[in-house]
């Protein structure tokens, strides 16, 4: 498919009559961005029930990290489907399981023995790492960030502190959760650089919360994401990653590294927290791990995953069918796949800055590999956030056939599928860049 090929008003007549089957039907909790309904979908391309075609940068919320449909993920997915669908990892064996664990602790970035959890979703594998910080530790604390976004089930949505409306009816939440100040650095809490500090917002963590709030010795972890999604596409400075190990080696706290969103070679790495060369005791894993298959990974050193039979489990975790698809995603990303996100991210991310030249709205634009976020403001120096301005982008890039999402309040994620070529990326910025002109042509108009 070539995409874009946009052949009708969007949404379509099949499309419309769908959205109007959802309203009736389906949970209103869903955040829909805009009317796409598709039909099929291959490699960086979607095709919605109307024949239009577009050019994917959103990939299920960063998940199809071989693209739609990836040919060798859908030959594994059928040749395992044909031996057995179903027998629970929790009472039983299979190889596809034990042999996925294996491969997850040869690219694992924590060195040594590691073992590994099984269960379908992000948010899943946080809920394992929490408990099992807690077991290991025999402490019950937890320290998080704002803005950050760990899942909406009750104990990740307590380390959740994206957006109000996430948690906003569903106390009370999880006891015993502190929040700190993230690296925000094109709104440096403290007023900083990031070339020129040494992560002074962790101050606050490790002078005032570890010392006014509650006792080191009381802190099972710390959970971080090394790049914030929910939270803007905001990336944590190395030097951050590592003044946080230092802390919590300090005080023997367990540091737990979120990769739901980063993982599996989105920046180009097989995981963000690489960058920084620190070393995590638990990692959490989910999204691009199985090219669209529902499985979340908690992975930890294996000193620390004692717990015994029945202390945590899954009946569909580590599904033998996304065991193979995952196994088939490692196997692209390892040989191909890492390498073009970190070539053609880079190609995607200088084009999106070239753009700041032409659009004053464009504040900043940051990223790794494959996850670049782009900040709009409606005044570079005030950096007042451009929230209607971004949700309208957003919405014109849809109308000419360019699939992106937002991200926090006012920025554009990108994060296609990690086949994107190098002349898909720049057909993505030039869409964007018409985007962009379409709003602010609309905004001086009123």
């Amino acid at each position: 498919m070539t995409a874009p090929d946009i052949r009708t008003a969007l949404p379509g007549p099949k499309a419309a009559a769908l959205i109007a089957r959802d309203a009736a039907a389906i949970s209103p909790s869903y955040t829909r961005s805009y009317p796409l309904v598709i039909a099929r979908g291959e490699g960086s391309t979607v095709e919605d029930v109307d024949g239009n075609v577009f050019l994917d940068c959103a990939a299920g919320i960063a998940v199809n990290a071989t693209g739609h449909s990836h040919p060798d993920v859908v030959r594994a997915i059928v040749e395992q489907a044909q031996r057995f669908i179903h027998m629970s990892g929790t009472d039983f064996y299979y190889e596809p399981q034990v042999r996925l664990a294996e491969t997850l602790a040869e690219v694992s970035p924590i060195p040594g023995p590691v073992r590994t959890f099984f269960g379908n979703s992000g948010t899943e594998a946080i809920e394992a790492c929490i408990k099992l910080a807690r077991y290991a530790t025999g402490r019950n604390h937890l320290i998080a960030f704002l803005g950050g976004f760990h899942g909406r089930t009750l104990g990740s949505l307590s380390l959740t502190a994206s957006k109000t409306v996430q948690r906003r009816g569903f106390g009370p939440l999880l006891p015993g959760v502190s929040h700190a100040p993230y690296a925000t650095c094109y709104r440096c809490p403290v007023g900083l650089r990031p070339d020129s500090c040494s992560a002074e917002c962790l101050d606050v963590l490790e002078h005032q919360i570890l010392v006014q709030l509650v006792s080191p010795d009381e802190v099972a972890a710390i959970i971080v994401a090394p790049i914030q999604g929910e939270g803007g596409y905001l990336v944590a400075p190395d030097q951050f990653m590592r003044r946080l190990r230092s802390i919590a080696d300090a005080h023997g706290i367990l540091l737990v590294v979120d990769e739901v969103q980063s993982g599996m070679g989105r920046t180009g790495r097989m995981f963000a927290v690489e960058y920084s060369e620190v070393t995590p005791d638990i990692v959490a894993m989910a999204k691009g791990i199985a090219s669209g298959m529902p499985l979340g990974v908690a992975l930890s050193r294996a000193d620390l995953m004692t717990w015994p039979p029945g202390a945590h489990a899954s009946t569909f975790g580590g599904n033998p069918i996304a065991c193979a698809a995952a196994l088939e995603t490692i196997r692209l990303l390892k040989e191909q796949l890492i390498r073009n996100a970190e070539i053609v991210g880079a190609r995607l991310k200088e084009g999106l800055a070239s753009l700041a030249s032409k659009h004053p709205m464009i504040g900043d634009v940051r990223g790794r590999g494959l996850m670049v976020g782009v900040e709009l403001v409606r005044d570079r120096t005030t950096k007042e956030r451009a929230i209607e301005e971004r949700n309208a982008v957003v919405y014109e890039a849809f109308s000419r056939g360019l699939l992106v999402l937002g991200a926090g309040k006012n920025t554009v994620r990108f994060c296609p599928p990690l086949v994107l070529t190098a002349g898909q990326a720049d057909t993505a910025v030039r869409l964007f860049d018409e985007a962009l002109g379409a709003v602010e042509r609309s905004t001086r108009a009123t």
